[in-house]
């Protein structure tokens, strides 16, 4: 049997959505993509979306309109993919990385107080595998008064509209989360989804910004960023499309980061049945859990399953996250060999951004984020996907646990 990690979960009427596109004789941004942001709005639950070519781009763009340039710094987390931290580069930002809490994949708040100074002009928290951060922590850290007196917002900036410093979330992974009840979306001030092949919901490539409603004029914001997207030109494609109305103007030599009709049409057939896939997940991952913990005690050995639901939050189901507490990263490495020989396909989520070379380079030590390499170190990502069925989920189980056995004889 082939357990594949990832395939994307396309449908007969996702492929005939893309056909229409097609057929419509509009392939780049047109009225798909606009009915998209309309739809993702109300399923955030917030007042505008901007679909873009990708998260990153959506970081970039906000950054940017943020007003955050060379000299500045951005604070964001070492336990991501390198997609979180550069934005930040390139717009000349210095990133500013800080470690996880033991035990946990997401940013610590007491490390992100500290991490802030006159410079400081961003700090981009990562939601991982699904699970949203703790953001009320988040702000209360930035709220201290010792650490909010070190906000210096660049005047005539959007940063001078925060009365703290900007909450960017990377919500790559958790579109249709929730925190507090409250969606993957509408907490943090900004929020960037990504709808690449291998994320919940896809458009092939492809992401989109959204904000929380009230500190910015939702009309015009949305027009800035349509600006960045699309060359600085006044008039998007569509709005040239009317009969005689081809007169434009480039308001600034911007970027080129728009999201086609034709991604869009994908993205929004899964969108109607997203609920539906939610849900699935939810299923496998309760199966995973059982057969997994099953596993362990009938094996004598200790497993730390991330936990995708509880008092205050529900999770998108996206990755399911297994450590082999009292492992190292030799033998984790070893597991994941003995599932690809039995037809099984693992990964890891993540490398800590300091144990790569781009990161390295720019100065950054492992040796500085213990906790974060903890984490990595016995950490696996089991498959993970809609079309996997009850059975595939038990005959990963089963590999796992004679994987495990196996490389722990003598």
């Amino acid at each position: 049997m082939r357990i594949d990690f990832s395939p994307p979960d396309i449908s007969e009427a996702d492929i005939q959505a893309v056909s229409d596109a097609l057929r419509s004789g509009w392939i780049t941004t047109g009225p798909r993509a606009k009915a998209l942001e309309a739809d993702l709005a109300g399923f955030c639950a917030t007042s505008r979306v901007a679909c873009l070519s990708s998260a990153t781009a959506a970081l970039e763009c906000v950054l940017r309109l943020l007003g955050v340039g060379p000299g500045d710094e951005v604070v964001t987390s070492a336990y991501t993919y390198t997609a979180s931290a550069s934005p930040i580069v390139h717009v000349g930002a210095r990133p500013v990385l800080v470690d996880v809490p033991p035990g946990s994949y997401h940013m610590a708040a007491a490390e992100l107080a500290a991490a802030v100074n006159e410079r400081t002009k961003a700090v981009i928290a990562v939601d991982i595998a699904g699970v949203m951060c703790d953001y009320d922590a988040l702000a209360a850290a930035l709220a201290v008064p010792e650490v909010a007196a070190r906000y210096r917002p660049q005047p005539g900036t959007l940063q001078t509209v925060f009365g703290s410093l900007p909450l960017i979330a990377d919500g790559a992974h958790s579109l249709g989360a929730s925190y507090k009840g409250r969606a993957s979306g509408s907490v943090a001030d900004f929020t960037a989804f990504s709808f690449h092949a291998v994320k919940n919901l896809t458009s092939a490539e492809g992401g989109a910004l959204t904000w929380r409603a009230g500190r910015l004029d939702d009309d015009e914001f949305y027009q800035q960023v349509m600006l960045y997207s699309l060359h600085g030109q006044s008039k998007d494609a569509l709005s040239k499309a009317s009969l005689g109305s081809w007169e434009y103007d480039v308001l600034a030599p911007l970027y080129k980061c728009n999201m086609t009709d034709m991604a869009a049409a994908l993205a929004a057939s899964q969108l109607a049945r997203y609920p539906e896939l939610l849900a699935r997940r939810q299923q496998l991952i309760t199966a995973y859990r059982d057969g997994l913990v099953s596993a362990a005690r009938a094996g004598g050995y200790q497993l730390d399953i991330l936990e995708h639901n509880g008092a205050n939050f529900c999770s998108s189901g996206h990755l399911l996250l297994v450590r082999l507490l009292g492992r190292d990263e030799a033998f984790r490495n070893r597991v994941i060999e003995a599932l690809a020989a039995r037809g099984v396909a693992a990964n890891v989520h993540y490398k800590p951004l300091p144990l790569l070379t781009a990161y390295r380079n720019l100065g950054f030590d492992i040796r500085d984020f213990p906790q974060a390499y903890a984490q990595y170190q016995n950490e696996v990502s089991l498959p993970l996907h809609t079309r996997l069925t009850d059975a595939e989920v038990q005959y990963v189980c089963d590999c796992f646990a004679e994987a495990y056995a196996e490389l722990s004889e003598p």
